[in-house]
């Protein structure tokens, strides 16, 4: 067993007598309310999942395991000569709530490199797709075709115990987050680079890996880094997190559940933000023929933006009220190796005069940029122009943190999640009904 696994498996045999006392004693308690917006609107913001992975902190962003970005930027282990940590690191910590030792990623990430091969006949699905096909649906038939890798699937035929389940989910999870990065980039050279596959160097940890695969010189291994690591989990309510939540709970295989969750990402609501702020600002770069505005030409751009009924991609967030720790690690990138960048240029001015127009309008409750607003013009720059190819990198990072969630999920056994729906008409009445008292 590795020491990774012998870790997790300690935590969980001290994890489940929490969770079987709640459930016990405390079933009944009341956590939230639910009102008839929340049940048509989507159920935002309604407090009926669990995850001791990540919690979205309206002040502090995104906290791993409790600690926020910055606390774990600066505190994972790095690959000597790297500004950003060990995406395997990251993986430890969400899976334990540890910050891992240089020997404890060490271990990992020879874990992983021992995982990498990917089938022949993955590469097959992937050549047999038609060149015009978007890459988010090659790489959910890619990970849906390992299905026939399941441990989870063959033991649970075989008749394993329920408290045993965490175990070849641990196994199957570990299988395919080493392999995402080889399937990621294999679908790029499929798609835009005349099939020219780059074979993997089995030296290099899995962000370093993945720069090399795609054929791009330092310091893309640490954007590559940093990127996975600050989309890797975002809560349990996004539709990605919920979707692999969702399927798993019916036990099926991580391969099933994370196949799932691509395609919830792959939905212009969610994980096309990124692409649309790009787009949007090469439009407004070219509005400017390609020179660098003054600070009130821009500020008119954004003023007339705003009164014509437009919102400015990458502006705000339904928790966040206060710039996004993401859109800062990237900023704090961007000014030490993309300052002379063109978009940069524009994203750096638009970061000094948004949040106070936008507090003006006053339609904004967080007037602060997120991480979308940023991490397009991090790609273009190092030669990854392909939008379409963004939300997959997106999906390699997410798979990350789901897996975690999922390797818990079964651990503390929780059950097949089946919501309970209501009809119109039924609404009416109990909105009726509270008129009435």
């Amino acid at each position: 067993m590795s020491n990774l696994k012998q870790k997790l498996k300690e935590k969980i045999d001290l994890w489940r007598p929490r969770t079987a006392k709640l459930m016990k004693e405390h079933s009944d308690v009341v956590i939230d309310q639910v009102t008839i917006g929340q049940a048509i609107g989507g159920m935002r913001g309604l407090k009926s999942l669990v995850t001791d992975i990540s919690y979205l902190d309206p002040h502090e962003g995104i906290r791993y395991r409790g600690y926020t970005l910055p606390e774990v930027f600066e505190k994972l282990p790095k690959p000597e000569g790297s500004e950003m940590p060990y995406v395997e690191g990251a993986f430890y910590l969400l899976l334990t709530g540890e910050i891992p030792s240089e020997s404890e990623v060490a271990d990992v990430a020879d874990e992983f490199k021992k995982r990498r091969i990917l089938p022949r006949y993955v590469y097959e699905v992937i050549d047999a797709f038609p060149s015009i096909s978007h890459p988010m649906a090659i790489f959910s038939t890619a990970i849906l075709t390992m299905h026939r890798e399941s441990f989870f699937s063959k033991k649970y035929h075989a008749g394993i115990p329920k408290n045993d389940y965490w175990d070849p989910m641990y196994e199957d999870s570990c299988n395919l987050l080493a392999k995402l990065p080889e399937i990621a980039s294999y679908i790029y050279a499929k798609l835009y680079r005349d099939g020219k596959r780059i074979q993997s160097n089995p030296n290099l940890d899995m962000g370093g890996n993945f720069a090399h695969m795609m054929g791009i010189p330092a310091p893309y291994d640490d954007v590559a880094r940093m990127h996975f690591i600050i989309h890797a989990d975002h809560e349990s309510g996004n539709v990605s997190a919920h979707t692999g939540h969702l399927v798993a709970s019916t036990l099926s295989d991580i391969y099933l559940s994370i196949s799932a969750m691509i395609n919830g990402l792959a939905g212009p609501l969610h994980g096309l933000a990124n692409q649309e702020v790009l787009r949007w600002l090469q439009d407004l770069v070219h509005r400017m023929d390609g020179k660098v505005p003054t600070e009130s030409e821009i500020k008119q751009f954004v003023w007339d933006t705003l009164n014509s009924g437009q919102v400015i991609p990458g502006y705000g967030h339904a928790v966040l009220r206060k710039t996004d720790p993401r859109y800062a690690l990237q900023r704090e990138f961007c000014l030490t190796h993309l300052k002379d960048d063109l978009l940069f240029k524009y994203t750096d001015m638009l970061y000094k005069v948004v949040p106070d127009i936008l507090k003006e309008h006053g339609k904004a409750k967080n007037p602060w940029p997120n991480v979308d607003a940023q991490s397009g013009i991090i790609q273009w720059h190092y030669g990854v122009t392909e939008y379409d190819f963004y939300t997959i990198l997106f999906g390699v990072g997410r798979s990350i943190g789901i897996a975690a969630n999922l390797i818990w999920d079964r651990a503390l056994g929780y059950p097949l999640e089946r919501p309970k729906s209501v009809t119109t008409d039924m609404l009416e009445k109990i909105a009726m009904d509270s008129k009435m008292k």
